[in-house]
């Protein structure tokens, strides 16, 4: 029976832990010892609880499964059907967590996506996007239901669940519309308004989701889209679902709100709305004390980001970021399908890292580098041996790019430290340390068959999975995660072995085959992973088996990879990463 638990930043280095099964001591650990206990004589039946050695307070229970992983049953929303007469209905899709109650345990909140839900490139409706909020437990606290004027994909509803004012509890909050409904039933703004566009084309810049007439002329059918009518940014009580405050979304599509198609081309680049309506959304540290949400709008060309408080009951916006505005312009177009937040420049307030570019944390522009639009990033200490952190990221436009396929930046500053080649589209890229004969972290790429070091040098073959990186077994360094697998890289035969691949379960936004959530919910500092059922009736918690010698305070503790956990539901769901190194060289460890 393998109990572990947390160790957290207030606890001193000498800090020792007895561990009890029955009420009955079984284990005194020694100062720097692992929070992981393997019990030999416990059982299913056995009831453990951990306390401080020297703490008057009473033992903490433990959360005891009696499966190999922990269920949260689900019920899904009702099956839609479209004005146009076609059928959806629901998968359970990206998750967060955060405690919404303040009762230091962590809440699962829960995106439930339409099956009809579509890429900006696209046209055709879509049904309501919901978000449940749930215990542990099973106990579902709330339903909210964005209403027909948030359309569905994974550019549009990106959602932060984080305490934003200090009181010990989280909020909510996202993009929303006419006809959102908040967790009490409170409907936001006109209940009847219907924004979405039902007929018509326009013209089409875009290859990719384009109707080609018999000319050649490529159009955009408008059917689904929504590109008129007010938008909203709603924070709400992550314990009810209540609706506490909106104010009006910012930048706006277009001043006014209801631009014609020649005024939203003009302003973000075409009037379909797929480059105006790509979303972003992130938690950050902007005055070094409490969080500020923060909101971005538009990667491919013009690139908006808005910095907002929640303090004291109001909804106040801290700054707004916009490549459009004068001496901007080197800004735009270098966004990612993802953003990532870090003090990167050490003053203790963070900055944000928006694919190529770099806003500091008074919404002023930090760098930017001539590199455009890519599908993954990863910001960490990736080379240990540099100071700060780096920023590792792969790239679309080859020609655009100068046939740069992947580089590795400085997070301060943006300079290039090295980068790779390439002749095509690099959709996938990943950044950790999966062998330890080599320093620092290793890098992959879908463009190239080889593995990289970080000075940029190739050092084997590379895996197949190329989605996310997970800290589960004992050791420091990093599994594949992809699909419903994880997997252990043998960096001696260049090969992957499977770890742990549950049956009935299913990942999330398609070939991207990412989990619901990976974070560290519970227990010592390894990751749990949440994938969903087949059938989308639950949600479940799998942790590692494995025990381990090394000894961290609880990840959810570091500010980079808490944080990471906050965004990682936003566009291409990337894994969180810790602010300093975590791999083979124990760097960190206590």
């Amino acid at each position: 029976m393998l109990i572990t638990w947390r160790l957290l930043t207030d606890d001193p280095a000498t800090i020792r832990f007895r561990l009890l099964r029955d009420g009955k001591p079984i284990h005194d650990s020694r100062v720097g010892e692992a929070t992981a206990f393997v019990d030999k004589k416990g059982s299913a039946n056995s009831r453990y609880a951990v306390q401080r050695i020297g703490d008057k307070s009473a033992p903490s229970p433990a959360m005891m499964w009696d499966k190999s992983y922990l269920s949260i049953p689900l019920t899904p929303p009702a099956d839609g059907v479209t004005p146009a007469g076609e059928s959806f209905s629901y998968t359970a899709n990206d998750a967060s967590a955060a405690d919404l109650d303040g009762d230091g345990r962590y809440e699962i909140i829960l995106k439930w996506d339409p099956t009809n839900s579509h890429d900006n490139s696209q046209g055709g409706y879509s049904g309501p996007v919901l978000l449940d909020a749930y215990r542990l437990d099973g106990t579902r606290l709330w339903r909210i239901d964005l209403g027909r004027n948030i359309r569905a994909g994974a550019h549009y509803t990106q959602f932060l669940a984080f305490d934003f004012d200090g009181d010990g509890r989280a909020e909510v909050a996202m993009k929303t519309a006419d006809g959102t409904v908040d967790g009490t039933g409170t409907v936001i703004g006109d209940a009847k308004a219907d924004w979405r566009g039902h007929d018509g084309e326009v013209p089409q810049r875009d290859r990719t989701g384009a109707k080609v007439l018999p000319d050649g002329t490529k159009v955009a059918p408008m059917q689904g889209r929504i590109v008129k009518g007010p938008e909203y940014l709603t924070v709400f009580d992550g314990l009810t679902g209540k609706a506490l405050a909106t104010a009006p979304y910012d930048p706006p599509r277009y001043p006014g709100g209801n631009p014609t198609t020649q005024q939203l081309t003009e302003s973000w680049g075409d009037g379909y709305a797929n480059r105006s309506d790509r979303f972003l959304a992130g938690v950050a540290y902007l005055d070094g004390h409490l969080p500020s949400m923060v909101f971005g709008r538009g990667y491919y060309a013009r690139t908006a980001i808005a910095a907002w408080d929640w303090r004291d009951g109001k909804l106040t916006q801290r700054w707004l970021f916009d490549s459009s505005q004068p001496g901007k312009g080197d800004y735009a177009g270098r966004g990612n399908h993802q953003l990532s937040i870090a003090d990167v420049d050490g003053d203790g307030r963070d900055e944000v890292i928006y694919g190529s570019m770099a806003v500091d944390d008074d919404g002023k522009g930090l760098w930017t580098q001539p590199l455009f639009h890519g599908d993954t990033m990863h910001v960490s200490d990736l080379d240990p041996a540099r100071p700060g952190l780096e920023k590792f990221g792969v790239f679309e436009d080859q020609r655009q790019n100068g046939m740069i396929g992947s580089a590795l930046l400085d997070a301060r500053t943006g300079q290039m430290l090295w980068s790779t080649p390439a002749e095509k589209d690099t959709g996938r890229g990943v950044a950790a340390d999966i062998d330890p004969r080599h320093w620092g972290a290793e890098f992959w790429n879908s463009s190239s068959a080889e593995l990289f070091d970080v000075a940029g040098k190739p050092i084997g073959p590379r895996p197949r999975q190329m989605n996310f990186a997970i800290w589960w077994d004992g050791d420091l360094l990093r599994e594949l995660l992809d699909k419903t697998t994880i997997s252990k890289w043998d960096w001696e035969n260049g090969k992957e072995i499977p770890l742990l691949s549950p049956e009935g379960l299913s990942s999330n936004n398609g070939t991207k085959a990412t989990p619901a959530l990976q974070a560290d919910l519970i227990g010592d500092w390894r990751e749990e992973v949440v994938w969903r059922s087949a059938d989308n009736r639950e949600l479940r918690i799998y942790t590692t088996p494995y025990p381990t010698t090394h000894r961290f305070v609880t990840l959810m503790q570091d500010p980079v990879y808490r944080l990471g956990v906050a965004w990682q539901n936003t566009a291409y769901n990337q894994p969180p990463h810790t602010s300093f190194y975590l791999g083979a060289g124990k760097q960190g460890e206590r």
